[in-house]
């Protein structure tokens, strides 16, 4: 069956917090992702714990997998990812609920691993953003996900690269960008960013991601607006990182337990795919489907 969107669908949350909540150090600048290499199981237990939790899309550990980061085993990992995140989707614990993989594409920023996901405007051209990001795409798609997420994603040059690699593929993705206000972290209008998209029928969601929760509560509508497609949104939880102290600080303003309002709020603004990103947990995951019709 191909992934698609009559109905509304429940993502997963972070799967960096709930890999850290277990117990593993991620302070490696591969992330989550070196896990696909050293402890698979972790990967596939973390996984399971959303899908079990009522998330309907799992999303792989691939977010931060690069040619750059694990060279020659690249391709390996990259394809490990999605069968990691199929096995947990298989080995779930579930009613008669169809279980979906999205293959994370994260930015290039991410690779760096020093915070430029959140500022974009890298210096490289969109040809060579296209020639970095080809590879990673064209691995992950091997290994049949149910769909591609362009996620995280802080400028229009990058998302262009992304929807000139996808174009005429009839591969299904969704893009969804991180914002800062009105604007994607680069400071282009988000108008301009969700119009991207609107010609390119591989693109089936847009919106926004890894954000504060009250930026994502605006975008929604403007993304439907803008794109004439569904919207994906899974925000923060509204607590900031602090990169010099390597925490979380802030405080917790998307708990959807006790405040249920900002996802009835995205469900009826055109979200069709709503989650979670930073710090949201399989308890977070577990009161959003209870939201969901």
């Amino acid at each position: 069956m191909a992934f698609q969107l009559d109905m509304p669908l429940v993502l997963d949350g972070g799967l960096s917090n709930q890999l850290a909540a277990a117990g593993h150090d991620l302070s490696d600048r591969l992330w989550s992702a070196r896990l696909l290499r050293d402890d698979p199981a972790a990967v596939v237990a973390a996984h399971r714990a959303y899908y079990e939790a009522g998330a309907d899309v799992g999303t792989t550990a691939s977010y931060q997998a690069s040619f750059e980061g694990f060279g020659s085993e690249a391709s390996t990992l990259l394809r490990e990812s999605v069968r990691l995140a199929r096995q947990a989707s298989f080995q779930a614990d579930v009613d008669d609920r169809r279980l979906w993989v999205a293959a994370s594409v994260g930015p290039y920023g991410a690779v760096l691993a020093d915070g430029s996901e959140y500022r974009g405007r890298y210096g490289l051209t969109v040809r060579e953003l296209v020639d970095f990001h080809r590879p990673r795409i064209e691995a992950l798609a091997s290994a049949s996900p149910d769909v591609l997420a362009f996620e995280t994603i802080p400028d229009l040059d990058e998302a262009e690269a992304l929807v000139t690699i996808i174009a005429g593929t009839g591969i299904p993705a969704w893009l969804s960008f991180s914002i800062r206000g009105s604007s994607t972290c680069a400071g282009q209008p988000l108008a301009e960013a969700f119009a991207l998209v609107r010609d390119v029928p591989e693109i089936l969601a847009v919106g926004v991601n890894c954000c504060d929760p009250f930026d994502a509560t605006a975008a929604v509508p403007l993304a439907a607006a803008v794109s004439g497609k569904p919207v994906v949104v899974y925000p923060n939880s509204g607590e900031a990182w602090d990169p010099v102290a390597r925490a979380w600080d802030g405080r917790r303003t998307f708990a959807p337990a006790t405040d249920p309002s900002p996802v009835t709020t995205w469900l009826s603004d055109g979200a069709r795919l709503i989650g979670g990103c930073c710090r949201i947990t399989p308890t977070d995951i577990t009161a959003i489907a209870t939201h969901l019709p």
